[in-house]
């Protein structure tokens, strides 16, 4: 599995570093708030929106039930297309099939269309270490590999950036000749040209998979800016990494997909591209690729079926959760320190990521506040599940912590106990500053004010009468 990025660090250290950036928290409230609004607006434009994301939970949810018989349905019909279908059962055996090609049709110039597989997968590095030329080609995606970052977002990956961030970071490849400006339709157009070279020269083209349609064996790649399309044609071989639960059975059920997702997540009613691929060129056929590989993607996703995080797998990717969450909206995607960002995130990363301490404590980036289950376009119960990962690091907590949270249970279960607490309470500050100095509750304190409780409470006062 790909290597934490910002291995070494802790959620702590990396969301005070992000709550203490005014420029990051301005360019991501700027953004967030946008996509937030427009798929508020969007979704009123449907009949009954509420009905069809029901219908659209049902739908994630019948697939997934019978996710082997979809899959293999999938696989039969894109091989008598002409694909090549592998399943790799982890990151290390999609990077090498996808090496292997290359390096069997001496791929130079490697060009990818937005991907967050392949990110997860750590595909670039792989490839690069072959001698392989790897560019980006979405926007986003090409800035931060220019920067050497990760994505801050799942549809927007340098949501974190302003356009004068935007124009440092690409005012080396322009070069000291070629002064850019830093109006967005500059740095866009710019990065139009130098990109169009790119497409023209490549040897490899390797793309995501938003959907895949059992019936046809086709996939589906939802863009905006055109990248995906060049991406998966104009190269003479394809490689698409698909995630296996990213899958439909029927061409209905797209439908369904289709319109819920662009609204979810940038607004609009549909997305400028919408390219279905049902096999490479055939011989009458002007443009497309001589050959067509699709990567089936495991890396831990089938150990989740008929668990409690099951529902995790209906996710499609529209990043609405992570626009309303108010956790997200503060620090941006780079503190939760792995490709998935947000609540989905927060929930995919501890169960895709491994035994890793800095993914376990991602649970707790959260408030519980359930915004995240009413934007997802499929209902995912995002809190419920974090609150699962978070019973699951409980059983793994010290003995002394144990003790202390039994202590407190069992306080707070009696009358006579719980009052008795809350009439210590009452003592005031001095007491409340304990939890400073404890050693278990320190990091909590941290950053927090202390209550100081009234002195009577509300049962003392009603039965006094002066409520």
């Amino acid at each position: 599995m790909a290597e934490f990025t910002l291995a070494g660090t802790t959620l702590r250290e990396r969301t005070a570093a992000a709550t203490g950036d005014d420029r990051l928290r301005h360019s991501l409230a700027n953004a967030v708030g946008r996509f937030a609004d427009g798929r508020i607006a969007a979704l009123g434009t449907l009949h009954d929106a509420d009905g069809l994301r029901a219908a659209a939970r049902r739908i994630r949810h019948d697939v997934l039930a019978d996710l082997p018989t979809v899959l293999e349905r999938f696989a039969d019909n894109a091989i008598a297309a002409g694909v090549h279908v592998h399943w790799a059962p982890d990151a290390a055996e999609a990077n090498a099939y996808v090496v292997a090609v290359a390096q069997r049709i001496g791929a130079r110039t490697v060009v990818k269309g937005k991907s967050m597989a392949t990110e997860e997968t750590g595909l670039n590095h792989a490839l690069e270490a072959i001698g392989c030329h790897v560019v980006e080609t979405d926007l986003g995606e090409w800035i931060i590999q220019l920067a050497d970052q990760t994505p801050s977002h799942i549809i927007a990956p340098a949501v974190h950036l302003d356009r004068y961030q935007v124009r440092d970071i690409l005012q080396p490849v322009a070069g000291p000749d070629h002064p850019l400006g830093t109006e967005p339709e500059e740095l866009a157009a710019f990065a139009r040209q130098r990109l169009r070279t790119e497409f023209l020269r490549a040897d490899l083209g390797v793309s995501g998979c938003n959907f895949a349609v059992a019936e046809t064996g086709s996939i589906v790649l939802v863009e905006n800016e055109g990248n995906g399309r060049l991406s998966t044609t104009a190269p003479r071989v394809h490689v698409a990494v698909m995630g296996l639960e990213r899958i439909v059975a029927t061409w209905a059920q797209l439908d369904l997909m289709i319109n819920l997702l662009a609204r979810s997540a940038t607004g609009q009613h549909l997305s400028t591209y919408t390219n279905i691929l049902t096999g490479p060129r055939r011989d009458d056929e002007a443009d497309g690729p001589d050959e067509l590989h699709i990567v089936i993607l495991d890396n831990g996703r089938a150990d989740l079926l008929g668990t409690e995080f099951a529902e995790a797998l209906d996710c499609i990717r529209c990043g609405a959760c992570l626009n309303v969450c108010p956790v997200y909206r503060q620090v941006g995607g780079h503190a939760y320190g792995w490709v998935y960002s947000g609540p989905i995130g927060a929930v995919l990363t501890p169960l895709l990521a491994g035994e890793h301490p800095e993914a376990a404590e991602l649970a707790n980036a959260s408030t519980l506040c359930g915004a995240c289950m009413d934007a997802c376009p499929v209902a995912i119960p995002l809190q419920d599940l974090l609150l699962g990962l978070r019973r699951r690091k409980a059983a793994d907590a010290s003995a002394v912590e144990r003790a202390g949270w039994r202590a407190w249970a069992a306080a707070w279960q009696r009358p006579l106990t719980y009052r008795a607490t809350m009439k210590a309470m009452a003592l005031g500050r001095p007491l409340t500053r304990l939890t400073h100095l404890a050693p278990g509750l320190r990091n909590w304190a941290g950053g927090r004010e202390a209550l100081v409780p009234a002195a009577h409470s509300f049962s003392e006062r009603w039965k006094a009468g002066t409520v």
